[in-house]
């Protein structure tokens, strides 16, 4: 992943860590070495998270 191709609102899919699963999230912002923003799904919708670049699977396509 570069970081060229996250932009804020943009959505990614999380790999799985610990117990929670592979899960999208959407972009607030992109720092350094992660981004910032808020679960879409799985067990931490709706929950702020500051994941490493490397969680990061793919961007996902947008849906309209």
């Amino acid at each position: 992943m570069t970081k060229p191709d996250l932009t804020k609102g943009c959505v990614v899919l999380i790999k799985a860590f610990d117990d929670i699963p592979e899960h999208s999230f959407r972009v607030e912002d992109v720092l350094a070495d992660c981004i910032t923003g808020i679960a879409l799904s799985g067990p931490l919708a709706g929950e702020y998270g500051e994941p490493d670049l490397e969680m990061i699977l793919r961007v996902l396509p947008e849906s309209n």
